[in-house]
């Protein structure tokens, strides 16, 4: 027994989304916390071995190393730089004081000399960067009095306290201020006799202020004040207590500030001097901290969340089902109706999609047989109005002939005007080839309209045919002293040369019939861009503006200018529009100043 679709998209989508809930809760109680602290601590190792490659590939440039640090802080969210073998920051160098030493307090060594004060350990950057909300910082300027403390190792001063002389405006690392505070109390109790105390106060003139003005690249270094705190902790640690660092191998250390956990990585390097240098790194947990505690928080809503999707699902499921029968019906009532316009989408390969494509079939082969039947029918009706039409013309045209021999043929019968039976004999000879050329121009004309003409095109000279029409047509503009002027462009056109030829011809006919002796028919070929333009103008009387578009209908009578008598069979014009449709060209008659134009368009070759 098949089981029903709904409740097997049910029972799957249940299923599916319970499985997913499960493993949520599970990963976040038992693995994701730690998965995601080892995993960023392990990517972390690894960014930070490639970091030390490229900075010792990069051989002290400045900008080079500082474009590592900040490529490093945008594909891994964690600050890192590089100290020197005291701890200070290695390729930092806009933030700093130069002191003339002018009154040395404790020895005369450096008496005369101007020593470099680095501030980043001492002063938080945002004092300097909001100069207008701090009024200390704005005093340490050029030529300010200031006492410098340093801690003294070896030649080396590390600074760790700056006051302005005579004032009570104080800048101190902290860090190395606490340790070297217990110092002097260890040297104050020691029962040793002599033990020297590693610092010493400096006073002097402040000659030169270099302050970063945001933009630099150390910027985002010195702004982030957890970082910087840790950097002076484990100088003071470097310089004073080696004890609580490794100095041969990463060390990793992990710390807590407001609840947050942190990574500290310090990874100890030699250049190719020897000389010891550290990569300082800090990493935030605070992402994966939050996002647990929220799910714990809010796992009851999750669950809710959960099941709440499974019954939209279902719901979901079961119109999916619903959607496409009632589509079907719908579409079955419109090919009842005979409208086979719109199809079933089959999105299932199920017996709802074979159902839909059944019923698209049995509509596709419908509409076929139906549209063969409406044209097979279409073209009846058109042969049907094409015999009517040509009868009820071959009746109308013939009348007027027929009348004419029929009085000829009365008056020979009667004797009457003997003498004159040679011009009876000739007026109907002359009604004759005037029904033989109708009945010919008639069955054209038929031909045409009969929709199962099929057009051959091929390329030819436009200028050229037109050349030879006039040669053909010039005994008739002689007889009726018509001037012909013609500006032709050689360009080849793609058309039936034989029907373009009959229409030319017609409409040239139609010129000299209607145009006055001694006037001028204007024969002209005009080129556009993808398309050429046949004109001919005739020298005459107008055609009634609201009968132009009536030229073109077969036995057109429109004015007394245009009568049986001027010759023709009235067809003319007709066969022109049957052949130019044909074509798809476009065509039309147009009243000029003082006298007609008929033009067409063919497609250039």
């Amino acid at each position: 027994m098949r089981t029903s679709i709904v409740l097997k998209l049910f029972t799957l989508t249940t299923m599916l989304c319970l499985f997913i809930l499960a493993t949520i809760y599970l990963g976040q109680t038992i693995f994701f916390k730690q998965y995601y602290a080892n995993r960023k601590v392990n990517t972390i190792q690894t960014n930070i071995e490639t970091f030390k490659k490229d900075y010792l590939n990069n051989g002290g440039n400045l900008l080079a190393i500082q474009k590592l640090e900040q490529d490093f802080y945008r594909q891994n969210n964690t600050l890192i730089t590089t100290l020197d073998s005291q701890g200070n920051l290695k390729n930092a160098n806009d933030f700093y004081i130069e002191v003339k030493i002018d009154s040395p307090r404790t020895n005369n060594e450096f008496y005369g000399k101007t020593i470099a004060v680095p501030l980043n350990h001492m002063i938080n950057i945002n004092e300097v960067l909001n100069k207008t909300s701090s009024q200390t910082i704005s005093m340490l300027v050029t030529k300010a009095r200031v006492i410098v403390s340093e801690y003294k190792k070896d030649a080396l001063l590390i600074p760790y306290r700056l006051q302005i002389e005579k004032s009570n405006i104080l800048w101190i690392n902290d860090k190395i201020s606490k340790l070297l505070d217990d110092l002097t109390l260890d040297i104050k109790y020691s029962k040793k006799e002599k033990v020297d105390f590693p610092g010493i106060t400096l006073s002097g003139t402040v000659t030169k202020v270099q302050f970063p003005s945001g933009n630099e690249s150390t910027s985002f270094i010195y702004t982030n004040s957890l970082f910087m705190d840790r950097m002076k902790e484990f100088q003071a640690n470097l310089l004073l207590d080696k004890s609580k660092i490794s100095l041969d191998a990463l060390q990793i250390l992990d710390f807590t500030q407001n609840d947050v956990k942190y990574k500290i990585f310090i990874e100890p390097i030699k250049d190719q001097s020897d000389i010891t240098s550290y990569i300082f790194s800090m990493a935030s947990l605070q992402p994966v901290d939050e996002a647990a505690q929220m799910l714990k928080d809010y796992y009851l809503y999750l669950v809710a969340l959960v099941m709440l999707l499974i019954v939209l699902a279902a719901i979901y499921y079961s119109k999916k089902i619903a959607k496409p029968l009632i589509q079907m019906n719908q579409t079955t009532k419109k090919i009842a109706k005979l409208d086979f316009s719109e199809t079933i989408p089959i999105r299932t390969n199920d017996e709802i999609g074979e159902l839909s494509r059944n019923i698209n079939s049995l509509s596709s082969t419908l509409h076929s047989y139906i549209g063969k039947l409406q044209e097979d029918i279409e073209k009846e009706r058109q042969l049907e109005r094409t015999r009517k039409e040509f009868i009820s013309g071959v009746s109308h045209e013939l009348k007027t002939p027929l009348s004419v021999m029929k009085s000829c043929i009365s008056v020979l019968q009667d004797g009457v005007a003997v003498q004159k039976t040679d011009h009876y004999f000739e007026a109907m000879n002359k009604e004759v080839d005037k029904m033989n050329l109708l009945i010919v121009d008639m069955l054209e004309l038929a031909k045409f309209e009969s929709g199962t003409y099929k057009m051959e095109m091929d390329a030819f000279c436009i200028d050229k045919l037109i050349e030879e029409i006039c040669e053909n047509l010039a005994l008739e503009f002689t007889t009726k002293r018509l001037h012909v002027h013609t500006e032709l462009v050689s360009v080849e056109v793609r058309a039936n040369q034989n029907r373009i030829e009959q229409v030319i011809t017609n409409f040239l006919t139609n010129a000299i019939r209607y145009s006055p002796e001694d006037e001028h028919i204007y024969v002209n070929v005009r080129e556009e861009l993808e398309r050429v333009k046949v004109c001919i103008v005739n020298k005459g009387a107008h055609i009634p503006e609201d009968q132009l578009a009536k030229v073109w209908d077969r036995f057109y009578r429109g004015d007394s200018a245009r009568h049986r008598s001027q010759g023709g069979t009235g067809l003319g014009l007709a066969i022109s529009k049957n052949i130019l449709e044909l074509h798809g060209a476009e065509f039309g008659a147009a009243n000029t100043e003082d006298g007609v134009l008929f033009f067409f368009y063919l497609i250039k070759a």
